[in-house]
């Protein structure tokens, strides 16, 4: 079989696959009643949902397929991967600069097969390293750089990421960075390859068009890898949810799906879209698309060709944490130090809307502040972004009722707890959230998302939110004190993990 033969029967059985539910059927009898479960691992935990009778016959019939659908593609993957080591190539160090925008910033070589970076050979402007990059006697701490340049890659653990990279025969995604540059929608950094005269005004994607190639393997559909541009943004990406961008009427634009079972993370994106604009907080606006009956949600790129962001991981890596210091003080300190303005009043709000829409993946890569890529100036945080994970995005319904079962991030693991946080609750105009249930059933109602959705899990989902906002109401009303303590804190800043 030739090698676009392989890459075509990888992506077409991969796309099958995904369309799959994954796990396998139980039977328990309860009350000498038989009753059948699907069953699913998902972020490391167990997930089970009861199949009505109607339903059993068709989703073991799935499951049985998919488990001969991934034989077929481990066996197809093998017979391409033996075919491809003949024409492995060899490794080789790049010479190149790190641009910031126009501004040269270090001379770098990189191995272009890992994209990893081998050696710092000269630095040009320490002030324009990238933030929260540690540099001690003047010498700029190689592991602490490939941490940034790998975090600027898309997560190997990203949905179908593995099948792209085997669709566009490389290994590891570091190296789409050497290929587009290390271009970026959300900050101005990129690579100059020594040999090659690149300037910034011909090549940064914010004013200059861009390749969709990327984007459309990483969404499934096949290319021949001999002709793939690999201009695009989408290979400095973050996130493990299938995303991709596009220009829709002239804006950079992110397109993001949801995971299984429920596909429900974009039309959350909405419903959170609708409380912040209510409560004045300053948010990223998101729609609802639909394509091939998925949702998707779109939003455009907050970040300008003069302005830049940087997430709360990297200004939390500004300053060593002191062991006596909390998760939430280590970063207001952090921010502070570095002149960033308003960010107890930011924080105050971003926690009180992850606690009504029981947000579970803010991490410290979900939210950060911006500033102007040419002079440093910190222009303040960024609006609040990301917020799809949320609203037991992939729960059943008695699980979204199980406390326990609830997960919450940055700060702390639990959304009491991380309530204790907020300095003041006096901004707050409860009478815009009187009708949260209708904010919700407007979004979770639409017709096309029937199929993941009922009637019965819409409901949950309006009462407990009205719940919440109660019992924030009445906390609130109490006038509470603000405690930051060590209690209950979150210990690593990892994202939720959708790969199937």
């Amino acid at each position: 079989m030739e090698k676009q033969n392989y890459l075509d029967r990888i992506a077409e059985l991969t796309a099958r696959i995904g369309e799959l539910p994954k796990g396998s059927l139980s039977r328990k009898v309860i009350a000498g009643q038989t009753y059948f479960y699907h069953q699913w691992s998902e972020n490391g935990s167990k997930k089970s949902r009861y199949l009505k009778d109607k339903e059993l016959a068709e989703v073991s019939e799935q499951i049985e397929l998919r488990k001969a659908l991934q034989e077929e593609l481990k066996s197809v993957k093998a017979e391409f991967a033996g075919s491809s080591k003949k024409n492995k190539p060899k490794v080789l160090h790049s010479l190149c600069v790190l641009m910031h925008k126009r501004i040269p910033v270090a001379e770098l070589r990189l191995d272009d097969a890992t994209g990893i970076i081998q050696k710092i050979e000269t630095v040009f402007s320490v002030e324009h390293l990238p933030v929260g990059i540690s540099v001690k006697n003047n010498t700029v701490d190689r592991n602490s750089f490939n941490d940034w340049w790998t975090e600027r890659s898309i997560p190997a653990s990203r949905s179908g990421v593995r099948e792209a990279l085997e669709t566009l025969g490389i290994t590891d995604t570091k190296s789409l960075l050497v290929r587009c540059y290390g271009l970026s929608l959300s900050d101005q950094y990129w690579i100059c390859p020594e040999e090659n005269k690149l300037a910034w005004d011909d090549i940064n994607f914010f004013v200059n068009d861009f390749s969709e190639d990327i984007g459309d393997i990483l969404f499934g559909d096949a290319r021949n890898s001999n002709a793939i541009n690999f201009a695009s943004p989408d290979s400095t990406s973050d996130g493990n949810l299938k995303k991709r961008w596009k220009i829709i009427d002239g804006k950079r634009c992110l397109v993001k799906g949801g995971s299984n079972p429920y596909r429900q993370q974009p039309l959350n994106e909405a419903i959170a879209t609708e409380i912040m604009k209510r409560l004045h907080i300053l948010c990223v606006p998101y729609t609802v698309t639909w394509n091939k009956g998925a949702p998707y949600s779109i939003c455009a790129d907050f970040v300008g060709e003069n302005t830049e962001l940087v997430t709360a991981w990297r200004i939390f890596q500004t300053r060593k944490q002191a062991n006596s210091v909390s998760v939430y003080q280590h970063f207001v300190d952090c921010a502070e130090a570095l002149g960033i303005p308003d960010v107890v009043p930011f924080l105050d709000r971003m926690i009180v809307l992850d606690y009504l829409i029981l947000n579970e993946d803010r991490h410290l890569n979900n939210f950060g502040a911006l500033r102007n890529a040419e002079t440093l100036e910190w222009l303040g945080m960024a609006p609040i972004y990301d917020s799809g994970s949320s609203l037991g995005y992939d729960k059943t319904v008695p699980l979204m009722k199980d406390r326990d079962e609830i997960t919450c991030k940055p700060f702390k693991k639990h959304h009491d707890e991380q309530l204790k946080l907020v300095s003041s609750f006096d901004w707050i105009d409860f009478s815009v959230l009187s009708d949260i249930r209708g904010i919700i059933t407007d979004v979770l109602s639409d017709g096309q998302a029937a199929d993941y959705m009922d009637e019965k899990r819409i409901r949950t989902i309006c009462e407990l939110a009205e719940q919440r906002v109660q019992n924030l109401e009445t906390l609130a009303k109490a006038g509470a004190q603000q405690a930051v303590t060590m209690e209950d804190d979150v210990k690593e800043n990892i994202a939720a993990d959708y790969s199937a």
